[in-house]
C-alpha cells in the first residue's frame, strides 16, 4: 500500500519539479495514516519526518517497521537506503522544538532553489534548514525588495534575506532568538557570495523584544513569520499568534514607511485576520498564490501581503 502510494506521487511530483526546475520538493505528507511521514527530496537524498502518534509498537517492533518504510522509500526512489535520513517529529508547544537538537552528526550539503544555494542539515535538527513551502513567497519578496530596507523577523536561517539580498534590497536586518539560526543565516548569505557587512545585520535577540523597539517608518518591506505559540523564558508573557496578531502588525506598520509591505504568515489552522483593527491601506490574502503544488491540500498557511 506504501509503496504504491509512493509510486504515484513520486511520479508525478517529481516530473513537475523537473519541468519547472525545481530541486527541491516534497512529494508525499501523511498521504496514508498508517504511514504518517513528511518526506522531502533535497537533490539527491531525502527527509522522512515520521509523526509522532500512538502506533501501538514496541520499541523494537517499530524500529522495524522504520527500517522497512525506508527500504521502501529507497526501492521507489532508486536510490541506496543511506540516503535516506529518518527523524520523529514531535509537536512541541512554542518554538523550542525547532530550536532542540537531535544529534551531532551534522550531515549538510548545498542545496539550489530559484538560482541560490542553500545550507541544510539532515540529521541535528527537527528541520532541514530550508522551509520548502515559502518556495514561492521567497521569490516575490526578491521581486520586491530592489533598494528596499528589509526587516526578516524569525528569520530561522535567513533564505528570504538571502532572497531579497539577491534582488538588491537597499539594507536587512535579520533577527532571531536563536544564535545557531543566526549564525547560519549569515553564512548562507556569505556561500551566496551576497554579504555585505555594511548592507547585512544579523541580530541574535527574542523578536518580541526587537517588534516592541522599532522605530517609526524605519523599514519599506518586512518579513514576518511568527511561531503559533510561544513562551521564551525572556519573554514576559507568552505570544498568541491568533490572539496577539492585531498589536504584532500595529507595531510593525508603525515601523514602516508610508509605501511599506509587510508579508505576514502563520502556521495556526484556522486562523483569522482581523482585517478591521489594522490600519492599512490594502490587504491580500496570498495564500493560494505563494502555495506551491508540492503542498495543496497539505498546508496550514496562511500568508497576507498588508500595504502601509
Amino acid at each position: 500500500m506504501f509503496q504504491n502510494r509512493l509510486l504515484k506521487v513520486w511520479k508525478h511530483i517529481s516530473k513537475w519539479a523537473r519541468k519547472q526546475d525545481i530541486a527541491c520538493f516534497r512529494f508525499y505528507d501523511h498521504d496514508l495514516p498508517e504511514f504518517p511521514f513528511a518526506i522531502e527530496w533535497y537533490e539527491g537524498v531525502v527527509h522522512a519526518a515520521e509523526y509522532k502518534r500512538k502506533h501501538g509498537m514496541e520499541e523494537d517492533e517499530h524500529a522495524d517497521w522504520l527500517a522497512q518504510c525506508k527500504s521502501t522509500i529507497a526501492l521507489v526512489l532508486e536510490i541506496a537506503p543511506e540516503q535516506i535520513f529518518m527523524k520523529q517529529r514531535q509537536r512541541k508547544a512554542g518554538r523550542q522544538g525547532q530550536y532542540e537538537k537531535f544529534g551531532e552528526e551534522k550531515q549538510e550539503r548545498i542545496v539550489h532553489e530559484g538560482g541560490l544555494s542553500f545550507i541544510i542539515n539532515l540529521t541535528d535538527y527537527l528541520d532541514t534548514g530550508l522551509f520548502l513551502d515559502h518556495r514561492l513567497t521567497r521569490s516575490m519578496v526578491r521581486e520586491h525588495a530592489m533598494k528596499k530596507r528589509v526587516l526578516n523577523l524569525f528569520c530561522y536561517t535567513g533564505s528570504f534575506s538571502v532572497y531579497a539580498a539577491h534582488g538588491q534590497a537597499k539594507s536587512i536586518t535579520s533577527v532571531d532568538l536563536s544564535k545557531t539560526y543566526i549564525n547560519w543565516a549569515k553564512r548562507n548569505m556569505q556561500y551566496n557570495k551576497l554579504y555585505n557587512e555594511n548592507k547585512h545585520e544579523f541580530v541574535h535577540a527574542d523578536v518580541m523584544e526587537v517588534i516592541n523597539e522599532l522605530p517609526a517608518n524605519s523599514y519599506d518591506l518586512i518579513v514576518c513569520d511568527p511561531p503559533t505559540f510561544s513562551n521564551s523564558k525572556r519573554m514576559d508573557e507568552t505570544f498568541d499568534v491568533q490572539r496577539d496578531h492585531v498589536s504584532l502588525l500595529r507595531k510593525l506598520l508603525r515601523a514602516c514607511s508610508d509605501d511599506g509591505t509587510i508579508y505576514f504568515s502563520n502556521n495556526y489552522k484556522g486562523f483569522q485576520l482581523e482585517r478591521e483593527s489594522l490600519p492599512a491601506s490594502q490587504i491580500k490574502d496570498i495564500t493560494r498564490a505563494t502555495t506551491p503544488l508540492d503542498f495543496q491540500g497539505k498546508l496550514y498557511r496562511s500568508c497576507f501581503l498588508i500595504e502601509k
